[in-house]
């Protein structure tokens, strides 16, 4: 695993609750564990491939299981990428991710993901950054260093209409956050049931179209960077432009998606990839 990659891997991975620091490269963030309780947990690369984990605060057994287990998940140390990188062996633009590219940084909660996936939608970064940061700083638990996690579903739901409007700014995003919220925390939708690697991509995708805020954008760009479906090609106002300057030429989504078509199940991560290679000098 390239540790640098893998916080660098998209943006999403930068927003809060993570602070990243792109000097030390370490990352720090505040978790939840089942007691309720806020985290701090710091995350730094002790030798080639092998992370650590400090706590701030003391755990149980089984808080200290849940959180290790939690590590794992967001760093995708299970993901099993030996058939994509056989593939991109013999792709002279690829065959550099054979040295550890490919894990996408995810959030602990499909919910978090979604949620932070709709505040990327049409605006600017600074606009999904200022959405984000309200959430977690208002409706977010603290952890003994005063950093606070991000919100439960029930948090989000019981939060008004004038915090998305006046404090989170969320504008027409609102509505949808604080209604999937509601839903989630009611039990109607089961968003990490669509980590079960028994459901098939098509029905994981699908489910998250039917999403309040969702669409074909917001919907692939979960199955990439949250749920590790790597099927999907993100198409959108930056990755068209972006693939259009390093290929040297403007192309359509067809010829995109036909170029990243020998990757099967990975062309999403390929093109995703092949976009990103300069983000981190190795």
């Amino acid at each position: 695993m390239s540790w640098k990659r893998t916080l660098s891997s998209h943006g999403v991975a930068t927003l809060a609750p993570n602070r990243i620091d792109t000097t030390a490269w370490t990352l720090d963030t505040t978790l939840s564990s089942r007691k309720g309780r806020a985290l701090g947990v710091h995350l730094s690369e002790v030798g080639s491939g092998v992370v650590r984990a400090t706590v701030s605060g003391n755990l149980d057994v089984d808080e200290r299981q849940r959180l290790l287990d939690l590590c794992r998940h967001m760093l995708r140390l299970d993901d099993d990428l030996s058939r994509f990188y056989e593939r991109a062996a013999a792709d002279p633009d690829l065959a550099w991710v054979t040295t550890g590219g490919g894990r996408m940084l995810c959030s602990p909660t499909v919910f978090e993901d979604v949620v932070k996936t709709i505040c990327t939608t049409n605006c600017s970064w600074s606009a999904t950054e200022r959405m984000v940061g309200a959430l977690v700083e208002h409706l977010g638990c603290a952890d003994a260093n005063g950093w606070n996690a991000f919100p439960s579903p029930r948090a989000m739901a019981q939060a008004d209409d004038g915090f998305y409007r006046l404090k989170a700014r969320a504008g027409y995003r609102g509505a949808y956050l604080k209604t999937l919220a509601t839903a989630v925390a009611a039990g109607e939708i089961d968003l990490e049931a669509l980590n079960d690697p028994e459901l098939p991509d098509a029905e994981a995708e699908a489910r998250l179209l039917a999403l309040p805020g969702v669409g074909p954008y917001a919907a692939a760009h979960i199955m990439l960077t949250g749920l590790g479906r790597y099927g999907s090609l993100v198409l959108d106002s930056w990755t068209r432009p972006a693939f259009a300057r390093l290929s040297g030429r403007k192309a359509s989504d067809q010829a995109i998606r036909r170029r990243f078509r020998r990757y099967g199940a990975y062309q999403g991560l390929a093109f995703w990839l092949y976009l990103t290679e300069g983000w981190v000098e190795d």
